[in-house]
């Protein structure tokens, strides 16, 4: 199924028509439920309760692993309920009462007429080790999973021709990749946390050869641990090795930038998940990042 997926894919990118086109800068966010969302749409300031101009979502169906709808979806305007319980056939949007980093990063990434087109696919509590959490991302797995949702998502995405449905031919071209997730591999096993880096790289070079180019900024956001349980220990024992994995891949990769702002945000009351305003300057730190990546790793400016 990933093959097939990946193949065709990379068919849909390098054959999009050169003619008169709109373009729009393409960032895929993935990852588990610090990526969903759970900041509040009833929170927002007035400048983000709005939709956010010359900017379009592709929103990919959560499912679970082994089920075959994972990835379809409609191209939208950027809006508050992209988060957590958002759901789609399709055909139509259901927005929830959440949103996540994609709408501050939206925002904050707009300039000029420049046009943003995000391309979403997360799910929670998943991880990269096979069998851990809520299914994985592993690309080795014989049956579906969120590797193969994540791939269905962009192609899906890539197969309409004028995402904003104004009548011109619009052109995606890559430019970054955002990736929030961790969690549940440090919470796991030891093992899934030692096997942390080679797993991200893994997935890393996959989802940059998917999207055609192999210096596509990636930006990593620091996943971090409340320590809300009854006794005060970590709900992630195995934190540390995770967090370290994930400098240590950013150091490697010239295109690579590791947020770590986040380990300031506060949590919610459920242990796992950043309040409202720790997703709005989530958003706004991943846009920081990527943007000096683009200007090193792109030349653009």
């Amino acid at each position: 199924m990933s093959r097939y997926i990946f193949l065709n894919l990379i068919f849909i990118i390098s054959c999009q028509s050169s003619k008169e086109v709109d373009i729009w800068k393409v960032y895929y966010l993935g990852g588990q439920s610090n990526m969903d969302g759970y900041g509040h749409n009833s929170k927002l300031s007035n400048n983000l309760k709005k939709v956010i101009p010359n900017s379009m979502i592709f929103n990919g169906k959560r499912d679970n692993q082994g089920l075959p709808k994972g990835g379809i979806g409609i191209w939208a305007p950027v809006e508050p309920g992209h988060g957590y319980l958002f759901e789609t056939n399709g055909i139509s949007n259901t927005l929830s009462d959440l949103f996540g980093p994609e709408l501050s990063f939206a925002n904050a990434m707009k300039k000029d007429d420049e046009k943003i087109a995000i391309i979403k696919y997360s799910f929670g509590g998943t991880s990269l080790y096979p069998g851990a959490g809520y299914g994985d991302w592993n690309p080795d797995q014989m049956r579906r999973n969120h590797y193969d949702n994540a791939l269905s998502t962009i192609n899906n995405a890539y197969e309409i021709k004028d995402i904003n449905g104004d009548g011109r031919l619009d052109k995606l071209i890559p430019h970054g990749i955002i990736w929030m997730q961790g969690e549940s591999d440090a919470e796991y096993s030891q093992e899934s946390a030692d096997l942390y880096l080679e797993n991200l790289k893994d997935l890393m070079a996959l989802l940059r050869a998917a999207l055609r180019n192999e210096n596509l900024p990636v930006v990593i956001g620091k996943i971090n641990d409340s320590y809300m349980t009854p006794d005060g220990k970590p709900t992630q024992p195995f934190i540390e090795i995770v967090q370290s994995a994930q400098k240590r891949f950013t150091d490697m990769d010239g295109c690579a930038s590791y947020v770590t702002e986040i380990e300031s945000y506060e949590f919610s009351d459920d242990a796992w998940h950043y309040d409202t305003d720790g997703f709005i300057q989530m958003g706004i730190a991943f846009a920081k990042a990527v943007k000096k990546l683009e200007s090193e790793c792109l030349g653009i400016n």
